[in-house]
């Protein structure tokens, strides 16, 4: 193998990755904090890639003169439709499940089911695209071997600039500090007196507003159908639950990690040999780590 073609494999593994982080992170941060096993999470997934091609249609027909800047505007439209309706959904359904594990698995995979549903009458059963900036057109060519297409670059920045919002605002802020106590210790952060039923229905939408975005990030790589959440939801689960759930970084290092190994094996093999090699790796390393890779340790 050649440098050339090492390269395009090593940049097809973190363009996998940063769809499978912006989806891991927000399923680590409701898992980790209220222990919801979102099935729906998806479907919020298919939402945020609906909301941009509404917003693509909408600059199409009132200013197709800015259609090179749509994108700009319809991924915090994505965002903000897809945490409003996290929020809404935390409040009038998710809360009634909490310490029900079980019932919520299967209360939220229903929900994705009258998800897809809603989907298929509102936009049909058929695909629907968004056309790509002109600016995102292409490839960059660092040398005469190596072709690096704009947008996924564009997606791993984007990736990027968000994994540090995120951070930032879990490890630098006051509400980032009642997140993080309500999940070590749900109890006694609400005998000091945090609105934990608020952090709660916020941790929820935000979770849902990162769905949101990756949603609208795949716009940019394929098209969308009812059942387009469908298709990262188990890995998403995988790279949680690998990593370590409560434990972020251990998401982005466990996404990390499965991205590079599927996208080097589906080089060696087939596509899904690839995945049930990664599937039968990572039940290996559960049996013998069962919390996770990178699991907090706490006194507990």
């Amino acid at each position: 193998m050649n440098f050339d073609i090492a390269v395009m494999q090593v940049f097809n593994g973190v363009s996998l990755f940063t769809i499978l982080l912006l989806m891991a992170i927000g399923l680590a941060i409701v898992f980790g904090l209220m222990g919801v096993i979102n099935m729906a999470h998806g479907e919020l997934m298919a939402l945020g890639a609906y909301m941009t091609y509404l917003a693509a249609r909408f600059f199409e027909h009132f200013a197709p003169g800015l259609m090179d800047l749509y994108l700009f505007a319809a991924i915090p439209f994505a965002f903000a439709v897809t945490f409003a309706f996290g929020y809404v959904l935390e409040r009038g359904f998710i809360r009634f499940f909490y310490d029900r594990p079980l019932d919520t698995l299967l209360a939220t995979w229903g929900l994705s089911l009258m998800l897809q549903q809603a989907y298929r009458s509102i936009f049909g059963a058929q695909e629907v695209s968004v056309p790509l900036a002109s600016w995102l057109a292409g490839a960059w060519e660092p040398t005469a071997g190596i072709q690096l297409p704009l947008n996924r670059i564009f997606i791993v920045g984007l990736t990027a600039l968000v994994a540090t919002g995120v951070y930032l605002l879990l490890y630098r802020t006051p509400w980032g500090l009642k997140v993080r106590a309500v999940t070590q210790n749900r109890a006694i952060a609400g005998a000091v007196g945090i609105d934990t039923h608020r952090v709660d229905a916020m941790t929820f939408a935000l979770g849902s507003g990162l769905a949101g975005i990756a949603g609208a990030v795949f716009t940019m790589i394929g098209s969308t159908n009812p059942g387009t959440g469908q298709l990262y939801i188990v890995d998403s689960f995988i790279v949680v639950v690998f990593g370590g759930v409560q434990s972020l970084v251990g998401t982005a290092l466990s996404g990390f990690s499965i991205a590079q190994s599927q996208t080097w094996l589906e080089y060696l093999m087939s596509g899904s040999m690839a995945k049930a090699t990664i599937l039968l790796l990572v039940i290996v390393v559960l049996y013998f780590r069962p919390n996770g890779l990178f699991a907090i340790r706490s006194r507990s």
